[in-house]
């Protein structure tokens, strides 16, 4: 990804900052808090005005694939805090009344412009009708950046999130359009070979991918399968 160097350091000096220990939040969310507060891609988000770091995940993935394009039709599941659905709105241009992008969550999410928010379980059997009708025709992408709560257990974590990835795969095989393209979290591990076998009978090009903004201590990949087959295929 292009643009400015993100660096924890300026002038030689270490702005790293520390967290004050507060006696409500436990050891863990005392952690969080501080590598959230020194995490550059936070700081970018709110410079840029982002929802969230996770944008700039989703802009380097485009970058390297070429997902979207003005007037596309586009699907976040679980979409909250609508990171993911900002940057699709701006690139497909749904925010200039080009284009549709639909985010799916269980949470109400602030709106956003070109951005159509609805609280909907995606496993619901009438889901895939009432997201075509809200798109007005297929979709051209669905993407998910979902993630099972963690156990700490990490073939769980790893079992958890990838079953979350085939459910997500399962609704894109109902709501694309053939030539379409499907992205999902995984992690690494090994325990996500029926999914990607299912997608490359599924899709023309299936990739793994680990965009820079995703923190070097994490497992997360993402999967990539695009040129959709459609139905029949499946």
């Amino acid at each position: 990804m292009t643009g400015e160097r993100l660096s924890g350091r300026e002038g030689g000096r270490s702005l790293k900052q520390r967290v004050k220990t507060a006696k409500k939040r436990t050891v863990s969310q005392n952690r969080w808090l501080e590598r959230q507060l020194n995490d550059p891609f936070v700081a970018r988000a709110k410079r840029e005005g982002y929802r969230s770091r996770a944008a700039f995940k989703i802009i380097e993935l485009n970058e390297k694939f070429k997902l979207f394009k003005p007037g596309g039709r586009i699907v976040d599941l679980g979409a909250a805090p609508g990171g993911w659905a900002q940057v699709a709105a701006k690139i497909v241009q749904s925010d200039k009344g080009k284009g549709k992008v639909v985010g799916i969550d269980l949470l109400e999410i602030e709106p956003i412009i070109g951005v159509d928010f609805t609280v909907m379980d995606f496993l619901e059997a009438d889901a895939p009708d009432k997201l075509k009708a809200m798109l007005g025709g297929e979709a051209d992408i669905v993407m998910s950046d979902m993630a099972a709560n963690t156990t700490g257990h990490k073939k769980t974590d790893h079992l958890k999130i990838v079953a979350l990835a085939e459910l997500a795969a399962e609704f894109a095989r109902e709501v694309l359009a053939p030539g379409g393209a499907f992205l999902a979290k995984v992690l690494q591990g090994g325990t996500e070979g029926t999914l990607l076998s299912d997608l490359k009978r599924d899709f023309v090009q299936v990739k793994h991918y680990k965009p820079a903004a995703s923190r070097a201590d994490s497992a997360e990949l993402y999967v990539v399968a695009t040129g959709y087959r459609g139905r029949a295929a499946s």
